[in-house]
């Protein structure tokens, strides 16, 4: 009985990723409830879940641009984050309306996203490459225009979308994250783009025989990548009401981390959104419960990269059963 769970149902379960992730989330609130007496209740959760709306919309993005294959990934959307909030702060200083200027940070977030597309789709750089200069040129550009001082004084009403809640339940959550959430996995799952998305990323040169656009569906991800960053910008200047040129430091390896645990393939082709959602969830309720429970920092990273070393491998392992799978029932 035992050899046959390991033969067969550990495979099933591992195969199935959403399930897989359903248990694990469902053993780190056991284990977090148990850590920490301040943890399991609504409010404190719903506090969490708060925490994960930037992450979920980098990771989004994360998995999007991974899933079209060609080594394809961001290292950029934490420096993108950055920027974005320091172009909003820059606007509400010069005296634009808030919400005109959330609406034009959202475009340059875009337009930031589409610098990536041209380095990797159009000019043909690797992914790590352009994206790691990038990050490092949006990031330097945020400290130099602010100095490294944070800008503040926003609205006291553009504390809503952050800071808000609506029948309890955050703003940012409710008219952020679900809305961007439901709508990109709409496009994923069942439109002709989405499907385009994984025949790239399955293989790129079939695509291309198939009168695929692949250049210019790379580089429409890459910018919509960035119009996700510019849109988590905006919901964490909210949040803190302040627009720090530093708040996304880090950020591009927890949407790494996130996308991989989800399921995704990094070398593209296969993964899920729904994958990315509770991996967004396991992260957050991990890193926020260690911090309830008063667990140093550094442990917490240390935490994070486990989780990372952790998803690669069960990634592997999968294929490995998958492909063995294939070659028993040729």
């Amino acid at each position: 009985m035992i050899e046959r769970f390991f033969k067969q149902s550990l495979p099933a379960l591992l195969s199935n990723r959403v399930y897989f992730l359903i248990a694990l989330l469902i053993i780190v609130l056991i284990f977090l409830s148990l850590i920490s007496p301040y943890f399991l209740n609504t409010r404190t959760i719903l506090d969490i879940l708060r925490m994960g709306t930037v992450l979920l919309l980098l990771s989004i993005g994360q998995t999007l641009v991974i899933l079209a294959g060609g080594a394809g990934i961001d290292l950029s959307v934490g420096a993108m984050l950055s920027l974005s909030g320091v172009f909003l702060g820059i606007l509400s200083r010069t005296g634009v309306d808030i919400w005109v200027a959330a609406l034009l940070t959202i475009l340059f977030g875009g337009l930031l996203g589409s610098i990536n597309g041209f380095t990797v789709a159009i000019w043909g750089l690797p992914p790590l490459i352009g994206t790691l200069g990038s990050m490092w040129a949006f990031g330097a550009l945020a400290l130099v225009i602010t100095n490294g001082v944070p800008i503040s004084n926003f609205p006291r009403e553009f504390a809503f979308i952050g800071d808000g809640r609506i029948l309890g339940i955050p703003t940012q959550i409710l008219l952020v994250a679900l809305p961007v959430f439901v709508i990109i996995y709409f496009f994923l799952n069942w439109s002709f783009l989405g499907r385009w998305v994984y025949l790239i990323g399955v293989n790129e040169t079939a695509a291309k025989f198939s009168g695929i656009p692949v250049t210019r569906v790379r580089f429409s991800l890459y910018t919509l990548n960035g119009i996700l960053a510019g849109i988590g910008a905006v919901v964490m200047a909210s949040w803190l009401m302040a627009a720090r040129p530093d708040v996304g430091s880090g950020m591009e390896l927890q949407s790494i981390t996130v996308t991989v645990l989800g399921g995704t393939n990094i070398f593209g082709g296969f993964g899920s959104l729904l994958g990315t959602l509770l991996a967004v969830l396991i992260v957050t309720l991990v890193a926020s419960g260690l911090q309830l429970a008063g667990i140093n920092a550094i442990w917490q990273l240390a935490v994070l990269g486990f989780i990372l070393l952790g998803a690669v491998s069960i990634n592997q392992l999968i294929y490995s059963l998958k492909a063995k799978q294939s070659g028993l029932s040729a």
